[in-house]
């Protein structure tokens, strides 16, 4: 007598998920009493659950999974399944499901791989967040993938070579770029809300952006109003600042809250002025980080500062601006400039932390000099002056060749410096570099100590 096929089918289906996959189908198809229901909700459910649990339960990698079954049109678990294969080594994936109805694909991720579809290839009607990662792909290829997804929401591109790029999607909502790119030309992206682009640059494409006559400013942030937060990293923001300067912006960001600009020039007035436009159509930032990529020949250089009055509104003021972050930074000109600009302007500015370059230790002291005699509009601003933003293993900041009575002379000439010039205005200076750490809350009292 076979008691086991007399079990609740729970049980039946519980000891079918823990045979082999070739021996559970086998075991289906040979007994009646193992096998599923005739009633179709049922059948799918069955189904659904029977390659989950089989899935699930598998140790090590899936090479192939194929999937032919005119049962299941829609189901969540085949998102669940993606993403398990994903992570299980597979190579080939073949799936036919329903009866002539579209498997509904929302997420695709490809990293390191081939992407050639066939000649009558019309897209994923369904697709919502693509993520291409170093992706052998024909450039015509992927601009039709992108317009084919009228549902797209987020699009990642990473490690391409020279692609001219035109994004053409109504419904994106965040954008991440990376690689060399010829071009970049955000055509109907009305709903963008996150960017982040990182732009690297080789002789060919520097020449060609060099010849250019179009507003890239323009042609990539000119139709983004919606934007809240902003990232740009490696020679973006030269690539922003190539062409016609369009004056005054038809646009304002009303909802733009952060914004990262990483490697900007300030010997280069255009990136410069690419830096004002974007912050100054931001009514609403809140917090701006900054890092230059001054060398130190450009810095003896003394530029025309009368660009600063030139270019900087006589009414702005950053109203909601509280968090202020300056890496890398040399003391050219510009750069303090830039800084006395946001000081003067940013009164409700709660903290502003300045990380000079490591090449330029040599300028240390006189950036501070010139930190301390700028007016602050914030009575309640902490500036701290710091060596490097990333603590050491040991826990204290990393050690550079700097001597240890110079750094005192240049905290003590720092604090007696903000001490006569301007009390009110600074509520809290603080220098960090390895143990030696200067503290001063109340510098009307002239409170200072020094730690070792």
């Amino acid at each position: 007598m076979d008691s086991i096929s007399d079990r609740p089918q729970s049980i039946r289906e519980s000891i079918l998920t823990r045979l082999p996959v070739r021996d559970a189908v086998r075991t289906i198809v040979l007994s009646s009493k193992w096998g599923m229901y005739s009633d179709r909700p049922v059948v799918e459910n069955r189904i659904v659950k029977f390659i989950t649990h089989a899935l699930f339960l598998h140790q090590g990698p899936v090479h192939k999974f194929q999937l032919s079954t005119s049962y299941l049109h829609c189901f969540p678990d085949i998102d669940q399944w993606m993403l398990f294969l994903s992570r299980s080594d597979i190579k080939e994936l073949v799936l036919e499901l329903g009866e002539g109805e579209w498997f509904r694909l929302i997420c695709l991720e490809l990293f390191r791989c081939k992407f050639d579809p066939p000649p009558a290839f019309k897209g994923f009607l369904c697709l919502r967040s693509p993520s291409l990662h170093q992706v052998l792909v024909a450039p015509e290829v992927i601009e039709s993938l992108i317009s084919s997804c009228p549902l797209l929401e987020s699009l990642a591109l990473s490690y391409f070579d020279s692609l001219a790029l035109n994004i053409c999607a109504p419904n994106l909502k965040c954008l991440c770029l990376e690689g060399e790119f010829t071009d970049i030309c955000l055509e109907n992206t009305p709903l963008l809300v996150v960017m982040s682009v990182s732009m690297y640059m080789n002789d060919d494409i520097a020449e060609y952006f060099e010849q250019s006559w179009s507003c890239n400013f323009i042609k990539f942030l000119g139709g983004v109003p919606l934007l809240e937060r902003l990232v740009v990293h490696i020679y973006f923001a030269k690539y922003l600042s190539i062409g016609d300067y369009p004056g005054t912006l038809a646009i304002t960001y009303s909802r733009l809250k952060i914004i990262e600009l990483y490697q900007v020039s300030f010997e280069d007035t255009k990136e410069i002025r690419v830096v004002l436009c974007l912050i100054t159509n931001s009514p609403h930032l809140k917090e701006f980080r900054i890092s230059g990529s001054s060398t130190t020949v450009a810095a003896v250089e003394v530029p025309d500062l009368g660009f600063w009055a030139e270019e900087c509104p006589e009414d702005c003021t950053f109203k909601q601006l509280k968090v202020v972050k300056m890496t890398d930074m040399s003391g050219v000109p510009h750069e303090m400039e830039f800084l006395k600009f946001l000081l003067a302007n940013s009164p409700v500015l709660e903290t502003l932390c300045i990380t000079p370059c490591v090449y330029v230790m040599d300028g240390i002291l006189n950036m501070l000099v010139q930190l301390v005699r700028f007016r602050s509009a914030s009575a309640e601003a902490e500036i701290t002056f710091t060596q490097d933003e990333t603590p050491s293993e040991e826990g204290g900041w990393p050690l550079l060749p700097f001597d240890e009575r110079s750094f005192c002379k240049t905290v003590f000439l720092a604090t007696r410096l903000t001490m006569n010039l301007c009390p009110q205005k600074l509520s809290t200076f603080r220098s960090n570099h390895n143990a030696h750490v200067l503290t001063k809350t109340n510098l009307s009292s002239g409170l200072e100590r020094i730690k070792y």
